[in-house]
């Protein structure tokens, strides 16, 4: 186990074995009902951007999730929940304006996104901009310092939907930080990512690395 909390692969594989000891454990089936997507106002250049988004309202609705974002009607947000919500799904948007299916009010940046957070079980990061950034890393953040509390077990918690390369450089940076000591080794397994969503979503679902502090 190393220091702060976090299990190693190494570290789940054993406590598998030994049915748990040592606070690990390895959990099968689904493991979120809500997932928090992060993503841009703007469809960016790409159509990749777009289908991707639409793709992954469907797997979520496949898979029988809730989507929690943002609210907004506009790019990439606006695409994600219409997909959940024409496929029948669940939605839950948390903004002053207008969105689609169920509404949380609240009265700024900061509460918003403490409703997210709330409200989600995982979160995944869609191609966007400053705000998209700002989200995920405070994510990511909260999971490295304990502040998160569900699931009191931690899975993976936060997925990066990589459309063709888009998250490359911010993970590249990420791992830098790693060699260079500013980021734990272990805590770079807070998170992982995939380029298509049926895989990131499993991924999220169903690695065998366990992350939570005591």
């Amino acid at each position: 186990m190393q220091s702060g909390g976090y299990a190693t692969m190494e570290d789940t594989a054993a406590a598998a074995k030994k049915g748990g000891e040592g606070g690990v454990e390895v959990e099968e089936g689904p493991r979120f009902r809500r997932v928090c997507v992060f993503c841009g106002s703007s469809s960016g250049k790409r159509s990749s951007y777009r289908d991707a988004a639409v793709g992954l309202g469907k797997e979520l609705v496949a898979r029988k999730m809730d989507l929690v974002y943002g609210g907004g009607s506009l790019g990439l947000m606006g695409e994600v929940s219409e997909a959940v919500h024409n496929a029948g799904g669940h939605v839950i948007g948390s903004i002053t304006g207008e969105t689609v299916g169920e509404v949380v009010a609240v009265s700024g940046m900061h509460q918003r996104k403490a409703e997210m957070a709330r409200n989600a079980d995982a979160f995944i990061a869609l191609p966007g901009g400053y705000g998209t950034l700002d989200e995920l890393l405070e994510v990511i953040a909260w999971a490295q310092l304990g502040i998160h509390t569900k699931p009191v077990k931690f899975h993976h918690l936060v997925g990066l939907l990589n459309v063709e390369g888009y998250y490359d450089f911010l993970l590249a940076f990420i791992d830098k930080a790693v060699d260079d000591g500013f980021i734990r080794p272990a805590q770079r397994h807070i998170f992982v990512s995939a380029p298509h969503a049926r895989d990131l979503v499993h991924k999220l679902e169903v690695i065998d690395v366990v992350i939570f502090f005591l």
